[in-house]
């Protein structure tokens, strides 16, 4: 069997020594393959530029001849200043270099010389950071056969290095590597899709990524393996769904559409025709041998609780037992609040298991699941203590899942054997990152709003209008309606100037002497927040001032407007959610956000939230101002570190790397065929055919 390069220790690369080994181990760069693999994050432009094309302040390469004699000045301790003019494309230019004395001897009249450096085009001075001389002598390290450098007239790999590992180094063991093993660089795609799509061979690829002679070149090399990267990414979750949706060792409930339509028909609303769709896809998954893995995502307000509230009540039906895990004992009380209403009559016992219960409530909660008294559990963390047991778990709904770790979902999924999952959340997440950080799921989206609700305004106003804001909010509650202020802190700090809930409640309470005003925020005990929001509930509060903690799921139909205080210190999903309390009723809605953005980041939020009240118009405008790994935290969400490729900008080669994926894990000839051996064995080598959950 032939050796391949990940089998080969990068010490077998010439100038690769014993404690530089090591180093590269602290990289994660172990074989040969490991190396080639590690690519440049960006290049170097060493290529020779005339001039007149160079703007003010940029970083150039020229070509020149010495014309005047250097000036050495000495000043401080061992520092130093050596000029020298140099004639460059018919100019007469200053060269200047700073603690390089020793170059002064080689600083002759009418010697070639390539310079890199700052232009200063103003004071016609070029600040000079590389130079090499005609006859070989260089002052960088690297230099080649014939006496000129590595880098000379090139575009020149800049990789993250660190320690005594430098770039100079670096790129000379690529280019050693590259020497000794290109050969054995094997292609990993299937012949078919590097056609398709027009791709270089991947040897070519790692060649020309390292050492491009031009930009088009290295584009080309990396777009190779990008897609390469997406696509054995996506091949993953793929080959996992085929083989999942095989498996036979979920539960398949027995769900008759009867029941469902029965439950629709009690409702007080009609269910929209977005609703209607997302049921049956949930409802034809639980019926399967194998195990849901479902992301149900919607908007603010869509009704994702009611699609939730009839795939639970047709498992209990079914003979089965659910449980809904929601991040906070506000939203938890809610939910259980909504499914006894949703449910009363029909014999359903609904539980909550949060971790402010007595210890008495709680033994009673845990008897019941045990026993199989309670048929859906809504809970907090509590859920997936050691001690809760389930008699039969059918399906387990999370909601908002993004703020649920990996670890604390997966111990929730094992309370049963295999049960269905229904992953809920209110963060519209652009298709981009959907079919990445969930590409193992399949994906139902409600965008359509439930009937009669009504767009919600929203505007943006600076600091100085607060007077206008407070007459506006006096005229709402006047008119019988409520209203939320949301501010980022809950004390006043002396880091940040920042509206704090604290002092902005005794000012609302100033303001408006006539209304109840309350105040809700983290710190307050799970029996005073169950209280604060149980008043305005009732609208025995008008003007509830809070933080955050308001943000997901707290439904007020009656609020109708939304102050939201120090906007651009929110992200902008944080800021849909937020305006997303408002606009449940059937009363015009308004959001106000009262910002004085510094930074351009934070006007463009404003703009965002004030063109469209468009959830998924918004997470995609969220994703391009912050990036994938901060949409909702890498380490919650499981997103993969890519090395090459950006969800961002590379989102249309991921769609393409998903759909070839899934066309050929879908393929009985991708499993047997001796020329998909090499892929089959990448899955073998990432456990994909264990049968674990990938979550």
């Amino acid at each position: 069997m032939m050796i391949s390069l990940d089998q080969i220790s990068v010490k077998q690369i010439k100038g690769v020594s014993a404690p530089k080994e090591q180093e590269l181990h602290a990289f994660g760069v172990q074989s040969v393959a490991d190396l080639l693999d590690y690519f440049p994050y960006r290049y170097e432009d060493y290529r020779i530029r005339n001039l007149a094309d160079a703007k003010d302040g940029e970083k150039v390469t020229v070509l020149g001849y010495i014309r005047g004699v250097p000036l050495l000045q000495r000043y401080g301790k061992g520092k130093s200043r050596l000029t020298c003019k140099i004639e460059i494309d018919g100019w007469l230019v200053t060269a200047v270099w700073f603690n390089r004395h020793y170059l002064q001897e080689q600083l002759t009249v009418g010697r070639e010389v390539m310079l890199t450096g700052k232009w200063e085009q103003h004071r016609l001075q070029l600040t000079v950071s590389d130079s090499e001389f005609q006859g070989g002598s260089s002052e960088s390290s690297g230099t080649g056969a014939g006496g000129k450098s590595a880098k000379s007239g090139t575009l020149q790999p800049v990789y993250s290095v660190g320690g005594s590992i430098t770039q100079p180094w670096m790129r000379k063991t690529i280019r050693q590597a590259l020497t000794q093993y290109e050969t054995m660089i094997e292609e990993v795609l299937p012949h078919e899709l590097v056609q398709r799509h027009q791709l270089m061979a991947r040897r070519e690829a790692v060649r020309h990524i390292h050492l491009p002679e031009d930009a088009k070149e290295g584009q080309a090399a990396r777009r190779r393996l990008v897609y390469e990267e997406l696509f054995l990414f996506q091949l993953k979750l793929q080959a996992y769904r085929a083989l999942n949706r095989k498996r036979s060792d979920g539960l398949a409930l027995r769900v008759e559409s009867e029941w469902i339509r029965q439950f629709a028909a009690t409702l007080p609303f009609e269910l929209t025709d977005a609703q209607k769709k997302v049921v049956n896809e949930i409802l034809m998954d639980m019926r399967r041998p194998s195990s849901m893995n479902r992301l149900l995502q919607g908007d603010v307000g869509s009704g994702k609780t009611v699609v939730a509230a009839m795939a639970l009540y047709g498992a209990v039906r079914a003979g089965h037992q659910g449980a809904l895990m929601v991040p906070t004992e506000i939203l938890a009380d809610q939910h259980m609040r909504s499914l006894q209403k949703l449910f009363g009559g029909m014999g359903i016992e609904v539980g909550l298991l949060t971790g402010s219960l007595t210890e008495r409530k709680r033994r009673d909660v845990l008897a019941g699941l045990q026993m199989g008294i309670i048929d859906i559990a809504v809970g907090t963390h509590a859920l997936i203590q050691g001690d809760v047991f389930f008699r039969s778990l059918g399906l387990v709904v999370t909601d908002e899942q993004h703020r649920f770790g990996v670890n604390q979902r997966s111990v929730l999924r094992r309370k049963g054997m295999n049960p269905d999952v229904l992953t809920m959340t209110a963060t519209p997440i652009p298709r981009t990152l959907a079919i990445t950080a969930f590409g193992d799921m399949d994906v139902s989206t409600l965008r359509e709003r439930p009937h009669g609700r009504k767009p919600i305004k929203t505007y943006w106003v600076k600091h100085d209008m607060m007077d206008r804001v407070l007459e506006f909010i006096r005229k709402e509650v006047d008119q019988g309606r409520q209203a939320y202020i949301i501010c980022p802190l809950i004390e006043e700090s002396e880091k940040l100037d920042v509206q704090n809930a604290i002092d902005l409640h005794i000012q609302m309470q100033q303001a408006f002497p006539q209304y109840k005003v309350a105040l809700l925020h983290g710190r307050l005990s799970a029996a005073d927040k169950e209280a604060v929001m149980g008043a305005f509930g009732a609208n025995e509060t008008q003007v509830l001032v809070a933080t955050t903690v308001v943000e997901v799921g707290v439904d007020v139909p009656n609020s109708t407007l939304m102050v939201i205080m120090d906007a651009e210190r929110f992200g902008l999903s944080q800021l849909h959610q937020l305006r997303g309390r408002v606009g449940r009723g059937e009363h015009q809605s308004h959001c106000i956000l009262v910002a004085d953005p510094k930074s351009e980041t934070g006007r463009e939020r404003m703009k965002v939230m004030t063109d469209t009240d468009d959830g998924f118009e918004v997470a995609r405008r969220d994703l391009e101002l912050r990036g994938p790994g901060d949409f909702f935290g890498t380490k919650q969400s499981g997103l993969p570190e890519f090395r090459l490729a950006d969800m961002v900008a590379d989102y249309e080669m991921l769609e393409e790397a998903r759909d070839d994926a899934g066309e050929l894990t879908g393929q009985d000839d991708f499993w047997t065929n001796p020329s998909y051996a090499r892929l089959r064995a990448l899955l073998q080598k990432d456990q994909i055919f264990q049968g674990e959950q990938l979550d």
